[in-house]
């Protein structure tokens, strides 16, 4: 499993930890939103970690933009669900690196 697989396990898990309505809402208030800063860096490592590996991106893509909208209340609820969603799925799927057709020499 590559880096940028787990990388999109975690930051799944925590979009959707974050999309927890009361407790979510209160780890980004509490921190004072620097839960968001992180998770725009987590999901920009992994963007790139991903894009070089030649995998899906677009989780972590989508991650970028609900870090930067999630201060909304109810939008930032949504955008952590569906963040949170698409990054394990884009973890579940495997890679087609390499996957090239056999040499028939």
């Amino acid at each position: 499993m590559s880096i940028s697989r787990v990388l999109k396990w975690i930051s799944g898990i925590l979009e959707l930890g974050l999309a927890i309505p009361v407790i979510g809402g209160s780890i980004v208030i509490f921190s004072g939103y620097s839960a968001l800063g992180f998770m725009f860096v987590l999901h920009l490592i992994t963007a790139i970690l991903s894009v070089r590996n030649q995998e899906p991106a677009y989780g972590s893509w989508f991650g970028i933009v609900a870090s930067l909208l999630a201060w909304i209340p109810v939008i930032g609820w949504l955008l952590h669900l569906i963040t949170g969603i698409l990054c394990i799925i884009t973890a579940i799927k495997k890679s087609s690196r390499y996957n090239y057709p056999p040499n028939p020499f």
